[in-house]
């Protein structure tokens, strides 16, 4: 492990495979302003980790041994709602990856990624912003819909859930309502500009009180809650 700057993204790998995780330290580590502050070889392992150090995103494999990577997810959202967890995944949008978005999971990396796309990816997922392209985005929803409308929300909407969605509902505005849903169709910032008549600017502003009215850390988890919500079938 080594030590960044202080304005580093923080990153803590987990996989079982010791070369795999290997590769990816190597990758992250040749840049200044990222930096792997920890390994570990399982689910376990990583909860550990993240009681003890400072983590801002996490590439979590998805199949591990004692704890795997969907429940080590579900765990992290609940107990560290500040830190972003990317899986990764050998095979494009198997049904691991829905289960692990559902779980809250802010994306997913194929993990023979290029070294210039994980970089670009942890940094995206850093800034909480959507870190699959749409294309990738539109598939994965459609395969997900099912299990992302039928999950229970996160733990911060685990008390009545039907009730809380209608409230939270109940808080956007019209035109975000509209943005929401394109959001949820996989419409990118240009798209839904485009839609609306408005410009990119605009969106973004649209698309960050979304994010802050329904309590969402990513663009990604705020089009679970679309789906959740019925806004999106």
């Amino acid at each position: 492990m080594t030590d960044g700057p202080d304005d580093a993204v923080r990153v803590l790998v987990v996989d079982d495979q010791q070369l795999v995780r290997a590769g990816f330290c190597m990758v992250l580590n040749s840049r200044p302003d990222i930096t792997v502050v920890a390994e570990a070889a399982d689910g376990q392992d990583a909860l550990d980790v993240l009681e003890r150090m400072a983590v801002d995103v996490v590439l979590m494999d998805i199949r591990m041994p004692r704890l795997d990577g969907i429940a080590a997810t579900r765990r992290i959202v609940a107990t560290r709602p500040d830190v972003r967890v990317v899986v990764l995944t050998t095979f494009d949008l198997d049904a691991s990856v829905t289960r692990a978005i559902a779980a809250g999971a802010s994306g997913f990396l194929l993990k023979d990624v290029t070294p210039e796309k994980l970089i670009e990816a942890v940094h995206t997922v850093y800034r909480g912003e959507a870190m699959v392209d749409a294309v990738s985005t539109r598939r994965l929803l459609r395969q997900a819909a099912p299990l992302l409308a039928a999950a229970p929300p996160d733990a911060a909407r685990a008390e009545g859930p039907t009730g809380e969605i209608a409230a939270v509902l109940a808080r956007l505005t019209p035109r975000e309502r509209e943005v929401l849903t394109l959001m949820g169709q996989g419409a990118t910032n240009t798209e839904i500009a485009a839609e609306q008549f408005v410009s990119e600017a605009t969106v973004k502003t649209h698309v960050g009180h979304i994010l802050a009215k329904t309590d969402s850390r990513d663009r990604v988890q705020a089009v679970v809650f679309a789906f959740r919500a019925g806004l999106v079938s």
